[in-house]
């Protein structure tokens, strides 16, 4: 197997491989020209972001800056929106449902690293250089979510259709369908309901 498809498939892998590098480097380079592009430039920045997210069907709205890992393992939905310091760590593949409300300073972060220290410690090769090993597990964020502001979503984690998440919250667990959910770690409240209706 190569050390991208170890890195899809959740396994150790090694993130200073080449292919791996290049396209962290073409990711964060096409993150950096959106983030430098103004609000009224919406054809350039369409245009950036069917680059950085080939796989989405249709292009979410993104209030720059944004920060990808990868960007071709992101999934977004349609109609779905990231307000200001959107952070998506797509070592392993991460779904964006339709529908889906991204706040302010939020990460998506795949990335785990093994908790015995001679696992995750830096480790050389013959030629001197050095490395480290690290896996990663998918995030599925489901329709007609909402993550308020500074959420982080760890990795293996599956936020439930129409769950909403309350701001500051560290998902750690999956959250079940039409959910408020807040915390440190984040655990469910109460279900969303019709009572909730606002008119």
């Amino acid at each position: 197997m190569t050390e991208n498809e170890k890195m899809l498939a959740g396994q150790l892998y090694d993130p200073s491989d080449s292919e791996l590098s290049r396209l962290r480097v073409k990711a964060r380079r096409l993150a950096r020209r959106y983030n430098l592009t103004d609000e009224d430039e919406c054809e350039k920045q369409r245009e950036i972001l069917k680059e950085l997210l080939p796989n989405s069907p249709e292009i979410p709205g993104l209030q720059a800056p944004v920060y990808f890992d990868y960007g071709c393992n992101t999934y977004f939905g349609k109609r779905c929106g990231t307000n200001f310091n959107f952070t998506c760590l797509d070592v392993c593949p991460v779904h964006i449902g339709d529908n889906v409300l991204i706040g302010p300073n939020v990460t998506l972060a795949t990335p785990m690293h093994a908790l015995l220290p001679e696992e995750r410690n830096i480790r050389f090769r013959e030629d001197g250089s050095c490395y480290y090993l690290e896996y990663a597990k998918p995030i599925t964020i489901e329709n007609d979510c909402w993550l308020a502001s500074n959420v982080v979503v760890c990795g293996g984690v599956t936020i439930g259709e129409g769950s909403v998440i309350g701001a500051g919250s560290v998902v750690t667990r999956d959250i079940p369908p039409h959910s408020l959910a807040a915390g440190n770690p984040c655990r469910v409240l109460r279900a969303v309901t019709e009572a909730d209706r606002m008119g």
